[in-house]
């Protein structure tokens, strides 16, 4: 299959290197507003590099979505208008006016579109899920998520990112909704500016709380900050009447137990989310081509994207008003 994969920043980068190794990707051409950058890359993975946007999806059989946010949308309808299915990168827009066009446009046309939230990917989510769904959890009392990175993003991200909740808390939302298979229906939620200040000049938090109330009446508890001095850390801890388990706790967790005799610092600690998730990155690009050969459907909709958009703006919400917000307030 040869795929045009548009964008070659940070992240786009990280997916061309990981396609050059994914089974049944024989061609991959990149692009990217910067063709310059584009070139480079190219050069750098052995790997060809169009002259414009539109000529890389014209010449592929599917397309790879890894450009600025801002982009998103425009492109969804871009490439699946030119009959090509896609992937793209969470989110599909920050706003929910540019999501719903895009999720109209793929329900009147029957676009093939994967999002690219990754932990449905993971091989611990995904035993959460099946510990849910198999019923070993039992009765699902809470589910506590927690979400740490290793140093704050650049400045100019910072301006673009949507903030806390839309940028990082969305892939919590998103992995919630999967494992229980329950939507979120009311939140509640805080935050502050505790470390870096370069976030209020934009609206922005370094540290926030969600309080999540499940269909069900299970509670979601999330915690996120923009430091962590150890490195990344995600986990989500389940909490059931049949179980007790957790997600993200290995050897290389940047955690360590002030119990006497408890496990130290690890020695290798995730430093990023690219080391962190590299497995679930790998399994969710080779879904992907499963979804572009038309063998599988696609595992991440452009309505999952919405809803996980949907929580994380009732979470602004929320702060902004200091009240609980339901989510058919965010319609």
């Amino acid at each position: 299959m040869h795929l045009a994969l548009i964008g070659t920043g940070r992240i786009g980068r990280y997916h061309a290197d990981l396609l050059r190794r994914t089974p049944g990707v024989t061609r991959i051409t990149v692009a990217d507003a910067d063709a310059d950058r584009a070139a480079q890359v190219a050069a750098e993975l052995g790997i060809e590099a169009a002259p414009t946007v539109d000529a890389a999806i014209a010449a592929s059989e599917a397309v790879v979505i890894a450009a600025a946010t801002d982009a998103h949308a425009e492109l969804i309808i871009s490439a699946t208008t030119a009959d090509k299915p896609t992937f793209c990168e969470k989110p599909i827009s920050l706003d929910l006016e540019s999501t719903r066009k895009v999720v109209d446009h793929v329900d009147a046309t029957g676009a093939t579109v994967h999002m690219g939230f990754q932990r449905r990917f993971d091989p611990g989510y995904q035993a959460a899920r099946h510990l849910v769904v198999s019923g070993g959890l039992g009765t699902i009392y809470v589910i506590r998520m927690v979400g740490h990175d290793p140093e704050p993003p650049h400045k100019a991200y910072i301006r673009v990112s949507g903030g806390l909740f839309r940028d990082f808390g969305v892939h919590d939302f998103d992995a919630i909704r999967y494992v229980t298979g329950d939507e979120v229906v009311e939140v509640y939620a805080d935050g502050a500016v505790l470390g870096f200040p370069v976030f209020a000049g934009y609206g922005d938090i370094d540290t926030g709380v969600a309080i999540l109330t499940m269909g069900s009446g299970a509670k979601g508890l999330l915690s996120s900050t923009r430091h962590d001095p150890h490195g990344y850390d995600i986990r989500m801890e389940l909490f059931g009447s049949g179980d007790s388990a957790v997600v993200g706790w290995d050897h290389r967790t940047p955690l360590r137990s002030l119990e006497p005799g408890g496990p130290g610092l690890p020695a290798d600690p995730y430093p990023n989310f690219q080391a962190r998730f590299r497995t679930a990155y790998e399994r969710e690009l080779a879904a992907f081509v499963e979804v572009a050969a038309g063998e599988r459907p696609s595992p991440c909709t452009v309505y999952d994207a919405m809803q996980a958009l949907r929580v994380a703006i009732a979470c602004d919400r929320s702060r902004a008003e200091h009240r609980p917000v339901m989510l058919e307030e965010v319609a």
